[in-house]
């Protein structure tokens, strides 16, 4: 089996993952409080005006050696520690964000299709082909989370609602993959 014999199923995978992921981002509720509302928001927003758009950490240590230094260490200590990506200012463009998302959605596809074509003999049972398509698009859409909650303070409740949503991506793709493939 190639890859090439799998568009079918890469396409329809990518499509179904993207009306999900518009579905429960746009009309489910379990994404609403992943961000919280800072106290103060305008002097948030004031003390963040300056930054270009990329990722900043406060504090921000020079090397690993000020982490010894007690200076530093009473930052830490006083906090707040914080990660912050600042994106440009204006109104969200979505049409690049969608079409990113669904060019990722493809590229997510096409790995699974390369496992299938390499992992799975022409004609198989669907759930064989349910099995390592799901596996590997569940994988592609959830596992690195937990890297952003264990270094970077992302709540554990948001990594798991994404556990959820790939969960649900993984099974259109298996499904796809089991029926066309």
């Amino acid at each position: 089996m190639s890859i090439m014999t799998l568009w079918q199923p890469i396409l329809l995978s990518a499509v179904l993952a993207f009306i999900a992921g518009a579905v429960i981002w746009m009309a489910m509720p379990w994404h609403k409080n992943d961000w919280q509302k800072t106290p103060d928001e305008e002097a948030a927003r004031k003390a963040l005006h300056s930054l270009a758009p990329g990722q900043y950490s406060i504090p921000r240590c020079p090397d690993q050696a000020a982490y010894k230094d007690p200076v530093w260490q009473k930052k830490f200590e006083d906090g707040p520690v914080a990660f912050i990506s600042v994106v440009p200012s204006g109104l969200p463009v979505m049409g690049p964000k969608l079409a990113m998302m669904f060019a990722y959605n493809l590229a997510v596809a096409i790995v699974c299709a390369y496992f299938v074509s390499r992992t799975v003999a022409p004609g198989a049972e669907y759930l064989t082909l349910f099995r390592v398509s799901g596996a590997v698009a569940f994988v592609a859409y959830g596992m690195a989370y937990v890297q952003e909650s264990i270094w970077f303070g992302r709540p554990w409740s948001a990594t798991i609602k994404t556990f959820i949503d790939a969960l649900i991506y993984s099974m259109l793709t298996g499904g796809a993959f089991g029926w066309l493939a």
